[in-house]
């Protein structure tokens, strides 16, 4: 009998769960008041670079980073470990809002990103199995045919590479049957998220960061953040909170938390590999509008991850803590029949998968905005800052955010203080959990009656991520 998956992600087996580091230096709770010069609220992605590019823009700073939970025990590395230069918002819509140079400006910023993740890992010797191998995405039907070919023949005018794959092409890359064409971009890399946030932080607390963990955040004021266990005075706040930011009193709602569904399977065999393909490691997507994505692991596994059909029920306090809107049962976890479901998807798009066992399956929580551009700025008046809204593909926009911030604090005017998503209030209003349900039944639909009928359906009026 086969056991049932694990309902925690497959990167909290891979030594840095909470608890794996019991002599790390961090602190395990703010022990009532205290000052800092930047305040720094959430030990996630967005949380940790930000606080890594201030003591590189000043290491002089006294920096404070409070964690709810663990480092690592959010959304940031639950994911599915890719680190890609996508957003949701396209350079399209960009260019449209803000200009074309703007566009090719935020373009060229997201490929750098996927460069400088790396790079920092490799100069910190941070090892998260960072795999630099590119990205495919494959087209099985006509009208999924035509967004990849409208996608690659774009792609030139804002810098970024997309080569256009026809079928037999594909096979080199990828095991999948009924192929009609795809595509392929340099611009994407393969890694263990929780690894690499566990490096970050280690690096951070050696180099005199306090990173307070345990401690949630009650509310958050021009000077003050308050927490469960005493307040931190500062000059200034930063909030990148992920999917937990709707929990923080005096923070507006910019953003919704949606969930992404994931499984991992067992380590594949040599044969299932030489059906499969991937064998550099390359990510692959499919081009359907709920979309399917799959990476292969350091270790042989298949991890895939699709937009869940339930909306992330655990930001009341983080995961398994029992305070969210789930009634106390752990968020992270997903249902037998969720499961069974992501894995039939996955097993339809790489028929070498099949009878592969999963060995984990669970939720990631990921905070997402109604237009796709995530939120990153800073009020000079009040000291608050934000990041977020990064979407599923978070890692390499969090980076970019980080480093974005750092020059805000510190009064740097550069190209990332210049771009679009810095203060961008949007001209749609926030996520909401009405617009995330909508958005993912749509999207099947229309994925259905695509295949049924061949038509390509008209832009819907999703939330994008």
């Amino acid at each position: 009998m086969t056991p049932a998956p694990l309902p925690v992600p497959l990167w909290d087996t891979a030594g840095t769960s909470p608890g794996a580091h019991p002599d790390d230096g961090f602190d395990g709770g703010l022990d009532g008041d205290t000052r800092a010069d930047v305040v720094v609220v959430g030990a996630g992605a967005a949380g940790l670079w930000t606080a890594y590019y201030l003591l590189e823009a000043d290491p002089a700073l006294d920096v404070v980073v409070l964690e709810q939970e663990r480092v690592a025990a959010g959304g940031s590395a639950r994911g599915l470990g890719s680190c890609s230069a996508r957003l949701a918002v396209s350079a399209e819509d960009v260019a449209r809002a803000h200009g074309p140079g703007t566009a090719r400006s935020l373009r060229a910023t997201m490929r750098d990103a996927v460069v400088e993740v790396g790079g920092v890992a490799a100069a910190e010797e941070i090892d998260c199995g960072f795999t630099y191998a590119g990205a495919v995405t494959v087209a099985r039907t006509l009208p999924q045919l035509a967004r990849v070919r409208a996608r690659a023949s774009n792609a030139g005018a804002w810098g970024d590479e997309e080569q256009l794959l026809a079928p037999d092409a594909v096979a080199e890359h990828v095991g999948v049957p009924g192929v009609l064409g795809g595509s392929w971009t340099p611009d994407s890399a393969q890694l263990d998220p929780a690894r690499l946030l566990h490096g970050l932080a280690d690096v951070l607390v050696a180099r005199g960061v306090r990173l307070v963990e345990g401690t949630r955040v009650v509310r958050v004021s021009p000077g003050a953040v308050v927490t469960e266990h005493g307040t931190v005075r500062t000059r200034v706040v930063v909030r990148a909170a992920g999917a937990w930011t709707p929990t923080i009193a005096g923070v507006d709602r910019p953003v919704a938390a949606a969930a992404l569904d994931l499984v991992a399977t067992e380590p594949l065999g040599d044969a299932r590999w030489e059906a499969v393909g991937l064998a550099r490691g390359q990510g692959l997507a499919d081009a359907a509008h709920d979309r399917l994505e799959v990476r292969r692991t350091e270790e042989g596994r298949l991890v895939a991850a699709l937009p869940g059909r339930r909306r992330w029920a655990g930001t009341g306090g983080g995961p398994g803590t029992g305070r969210g809107e789930a009634g106390g049962r752990d968020a992270g976890g997903l249902a037998a029949a969720e499961a069974e479901h992501l894995q039939g998807r996955l097993v339809d798009l790489l028929p070498g998968a099949a009878g592969a066992p999963v060995t984990h399956a669970w939720r990631a929580p990921v905070a997402v905005t109604r237009d796709g551009m995530p939120r990153v700025g800073l009020d000079r008046d009040t000291g608050l800052g934000w990041a977020t809204g990064f979407g599923r593909g978070g890692v390499a926009a969090a980076n970019v955010a980080g480093r974005t911030l750092a020059d805000l604090v510190t009064g740097s005017a550069t190209e990332l203080t210049r771009l679009p998503w810095v203060d961008h209030d949007g001209a749609r209003p926030s996520a909401s959990r009405t617009g995330l349900a909508l958005a993912s039944h749509l999207g099947r639909l229309a994925d259905a009656v695509e295949a049924r009928t061949g038509w390509e359906s008209p832009e819907l009026p999703l939330v994008r991520w």
